[in-house]
């Protein structure tokens, strides 16, 4: 992965982030929409710390494996979206930006467990 990579991936992330925590408030904890929000957010956070070079040594291996499964389902859901637009609209390539970013937030999520298993 490149560094331009990596910026471009960084700035979606902490948008998605940003747009997630505005829509915390809306939903009643205790819900499955809070909750699915709470896990988005500790799993985009962890994606980000990674991406940016941060630490993430006082995340444990399981909250680690946990945030895999919110950045699946942000794919999936991204790409069911995607595929309802022709490609090269705007919409398609947005879709296609988050995608990127999610695969990358997954692969340094990946790599670091990984590396503590060595």
């Amino acid at each position: 992965m490149t560094e331009q990579e990596r910026a471009d991936a960084l700035k979606v992330v902490t948008l998605i982030i940003t747009r997630c925590k505005q829509a915390l408030p809306k939903f009643v904890p205790g819900t499955s929409q809070h909750t699915l929000l709470k896990n988005r957010i500790q799993a985009l956070k962890i994606g980000s710390a990674l991406l940016g070079g941060g630490d993430v040594e006082k995340d444990s291996n399981e909250t680690l494996t946990a945030a895999l499964e919110p950045l699946a389902s942000i794919i999936r859901k991204c790409e069911k979206a995607r595929s309802k637009y022709e490609p090269g609209s705007g919409q398609y390539n947005r879709y296609g930006s988050t995608i990127r970013a999610m695969e990358l937030s997954r692969i340094q999520i990946e790599n670091e467990l990984h590396r503590r298993m060595l």
